[in-house]
């Protein structure tokens, strides 16, 4: 297992640090009147990515090329900010990249994956469909396949809890955004480093709630279809190995509905100006939700990314909640 040690995650922290600064984590105090609570937003959107996942593409590719001086070439498969993120720190350091996203996946985030370097193929309807042609094409192509989730992605992106904790003390309660589980499983090793007490709460969409139920049942459970405009928290079939790693240690699960969503999203831009995509938008869904039981305690969420399309923003800051998935689901 990798060394999540505070030495290590220090130590990975200063490695992402020295390609980019430590986001803010902000006060609102109009978030805070309105959700009843001492309230923090750690503004991952502010990452030169748009998202949190610049900070584990960082020291993950930094092991691979130590553990694999060779590899000339990585493939992976994303929704977007996990593709942009690997994009990023691939071509810095002088390897070839290929992406797979599914068909319909965000238009701005094709094109900022692209612009990072990457090669771009679309296959399949979910997020699943075109991790399983990564893997194809890895054997094929001689590529190495980047997974979605690894322990040196969760040791760059635990440097986001180390600089949450350093900065707010005695925070009761955090909700991060769950997908395949890098953020939460970060948060919860930054936290256990540090020998807080802070109780670590995963977010995920009500539609797509297999990490939910997994955590729920001590048990690997899938889901059938990943229909959330959400998108980067739409992943069918949870990661075995977070699972082992969050399951004894996260306090709880929150699921959240698109409509909820939608609204936090607007909550964000009402109240910070600052613009959510569906997934960086879950964890404030999840306080709402839960607003009665934490009043008046101190609280933070993770604002886990900011990479929305434009029409798709501003479909929901005019008041609606996209139905792209009922579309989708139909052409299948």
């Amino acid at each position: 297992m990798t060394d999540f040690s505070l030495p290590s995650l220090r130590a990975a922290a200063a490695m992402v640090h020295a390609q980019m600064p430590p986001t803010p984590q902000y006060a609102w105090p109009l978030l805070a009147a309105r959700t009843g609570c001492d309230l923090w937003v750690k503004h991952e959107n502010h990452l030169p990515t748009g998202a949190f996942k610049a900070r584990g593409a960082i020291t993950y590719i930094d092991w691979l090329r130590r553990t694999h001086p060779h590899v000339s070439g990585i493939i992976t498969a994303t929704r977007g900010n996990h593709g942009q993120a690997q994009a990023r720190a691939a071509t810095a350091a002088g390897l070839g990249i290929t992406i797979l996203v599914p068909h319909g996946n965000a238009q701005e985030k094709n094109a900022a994956m692209r612009a990072f370097g990457a090669t771009l193929i679309e296959h399949g309807h979910d997020f699943d469909s075109a991790k399983a042609e990564a893997m194809r094409l890895s054997q094929e192509q001689g590529l190495y396949m980047v997974p979605p989730y690894h322990e040196e992605l969760v040791r760059g992106v635990a440097s986001y809890g180390l600089e949450l904790f350093d900065a707010v003390a005695d925070i009761d309660t955090v909700y991060v955004p769950v997908g395949c589980g890098s953020g939460l499983c970060g948060t919860i090793a930054a936290r256990d480093a540090l020998g807080l007490k802070t109780k670590v709460v995963g977010v995920v969409s009500a539609h797509v709630d297999a990490a939910k139920r997994s955590f729920d049942e001590g048990r690997l459970v899938a889901n059938p279809t990943a229909y959330t405009f959400a998108d980067g928290v739409a992943v069918c079939t949870p990661v075995q190995a977070a699972l082992d790693y969050f399951g004894p240690r996260a306090d709880r699960f929150v699921a959240v509905t698109d409509d909820e969503v939608a609204e936090a999203i607007r909550i964000y831009w009402e109240d910070t100006h600052n613009l959510a995509e569906g997934a960086g938008a879950v964890a404030l869904a999840a306080l709402i939700q839960e607003k009665e039981a934490m009043a008046g305690k101190r609280v933070a969420v993770i604002l886990s990314g900011g990479n929305g399309d434009r029409s798709q923003m501003a479909e929901i800051l005019g008041g609606a909640t996209p139905r792209v998935h009922q579309d989708m689901r139909k052409a299948i």
